[in-house]
């Protein structure tokens, strides 16, 4: 291997960022390091499905454990961090409020700490998130509207902008925030609705499942495709001068329309299959998200390609080949064959 090769961490390298993200920088020459959480059941199959786990060097990290972080910046020694890993689910900040607190917000400052005092010169990237802006506007949101979070994990991830912010300015670390609004793929996890969806038609299509619940079906989202989102990562790092970015289509669609439109996909009424749940609802939600990408086009040269409806259709195509290949009797690394349906899952918000 040549010791000229830039070196990337990226932490929770098996999520579906991660994965795709370390596919990117493998294809720009980067030497790549992931950290992974570890578990008694070790959660790889999105690096196997892109062929990748044996291309990157994997280092056990935990965010709640600041030696852990110190321990993975001086093993991988990179140039650039892409801090992805975090309790990401909406629905799970409500259930597990301190601890998505502490690995969520609590863990972004263990590494922008471990760096400032190991190597101020690591380039740092901060995963941020839509669900910042809460419910405060029914505008398109860019990097100057208000935060209004309305979830643990937004006040959460909240902390996490602000901290990044504070680095950059109080010790001159080249920090950003990407504000990704939401943003899809086959490799999403099947707790994101809308792999819930894609997933549930392919089954239902196929005659393994009969009907999909739903909570609210009037929350409105801006759906990017996540492998375009990831590049816009590793632009916000090239620059010359730490900002922070809006990543987004300018679009909007509600969940009954990705719901409608994922049926159409296997000529199926929605209606016929869809019903609602309101133990699927969270205790308080945010009903819209639309976000202006013009910054990150006019400084990053970044937009995106694959709108809703492509992106809808990629996800049910794929699902549907799984679980062809399921029926046929192959075996593939994915997640949906030892899914357990949510509703077995009793929590606050499950409850009969």
């Amino acid at each position: 291997m040549s010791m000229d090769k830039k070196k990337a961490l990226i932490t929770g390298v098996t999520g579906q960022d991660g994965a795709y993200l370390a596919r990117f920088l493998l294809d720009k020459g980067y030497q790549v390091f992931g950290t992974f959480r570890r578990v008694s059941t070790p959660n790889f199959w999105r690096l196997q499905v892109l062929d990748l786990l044996d291309r990157i060097e994997l280092i056990p990290a935990d965010l709640i454990d600041a030696s852990s972080v110190v321990e993975a910046i001086e093993l991988a020694d990179p140039e650039e961090i892409y801090h992805l890993a975090a309790q990401s689910f909406v629905g799970t900040s409500f259930e597990q409020p301190i601890a998505t607190g502490d690995i969520t917000g609590l863990g972004t400052t263990r590494f922008l700490e471990a760096i400032r005092q190991i190597n101020p010169r690591i380039r740092f990237y901060q995963a941020s998130t839509s669900e910042l802006y809460g419910d405060g506007n029914r505008a398109p949101q860019n990097e100057d509207v208000p935060f209004h979070p309305s979830s643990p994990y937004a006040v959460s991830k909240l902390y996490a902008y602000w901290i990044t912010k504070i680095y950059r300015k109080s010790y001159g670390i080249f920090a950003c925030n990407g504000i990704l609004f939401n943003h899809e793929s086959p490799l999403r996890g099947l707790e994101f609705v809308t792999r819930k969806i894609s997933n549930a038609v392919a089954r239902i299509a196929l005659g393994i499942e009969c009907n999909l619940s739903l909570g609210n079906l009037k929350a409105i989202r801006d759906w990017g495709y996540a492998p375009e989102y990831v590049r816009s990562m590793w632009l916000m790092l090239q620059q010359d001068e730490p900002d922070d970015y809006v990543i987004a289509t300018h679009e909007s669609h509600s969940v009954g329309e990705f719901a409608e439109e994922a049926f159409k996909m296997v000529n199926l009424d929605w209606q016929d299959f869809v019903t609602v749940d309101k133990r699927f609802s969270r205790p308080l939600d945010v009903n819209y998200l639309q976000g202006d990408y013009a910054k990150a086009y006019e400084h990053l040269g970044w937009k995106p390609e694959v709108k809703f409806n492509q992106l809808v259709e990629i996800m049910v195509k794929e699902d549907l080949n799984r679980w062809n290949r399921w029926q046929r009797g192959e075996h593939f690394p994915w997640d949906a064959s030892h899914h357990v349906n949510e509703a077995r899952i009793l929590t606050r918000s499950l409850k009969v």
